[in-house]
């Protein structure tokens, strides 16, 4: 570690921190956030500390159409940025986007997890309205949580389940 750095333990989300100097193995690196394994804990980094791992950060955001609007095609271009810590695919390949409204500036997502206990949840949430919101043409965003119906492995994507070999 070049720095010291906040994160997450995986999978309670529960919060953690790296201090510099010490050693850590990246396990994954997708959508600009990392997951790592240091002292025997498997460990979320958000992109704005990338630099404390020696990479540079990303900046992900919802780029509008020419005109200054966007539809859910946009949306869901930033919701395939996001990945869950220890599976290797987006969240939308995932299956675990239920719904995705946009109303003028605002945008409504119902989205689901692969387990009701995941403590990750609230920490994808906040990936997904940190990065939606970067952008200066969203106004609102609301992310709800749901269990109804359960998620299940059909829910995602061919490629999704060809990249976990589910298919």
């Amino acid at each position: 570690m070049r720095r010291d750095c906040a994160a997450r333990l995986v999978p309670t989300g529960d919060p953690a921190s790296l201090k510099k100097g010490s050693f850590v193995t990246l396990v994954q690196d997708f959508g600009g956030a990392y997951t790592v394994v240091s002292g025997g804990n498997m460990m979320r980094v958000d992109p704005f500390n990338a630099d404390a791992l020696g990479f540079e950060a990303t900046d992900i955001r919802l780029e509008p159409k020419p005109d200054g609007t966007f539809g859910s095609d946009e949306v869901f271009d930033v919701l395939r940025t996001v990945y869950d810590p220890e599976i290797p695919v987006n969240v939308l390949d995932l299956g675990l986007i239920y719904a995705c409204e946009v109303e003028q500036r605002d945008i409504r997502i119902q989205m689901t997890l692969t387990a009701p206990g995941c403590g990750m949840g609230p920490v994808l949430v906040d990936d997904i309205v940190t990065r939606l919101k970067r952008s200066d043409a969203v106004g609102e965003v609301d992310v709800e949580l749901v269990f109804d119906p359960p998620w299940s492995r059909e829910r995602m994507s061919e490629e999704a389940q060809l990249q976990l070999g589910l298919y």
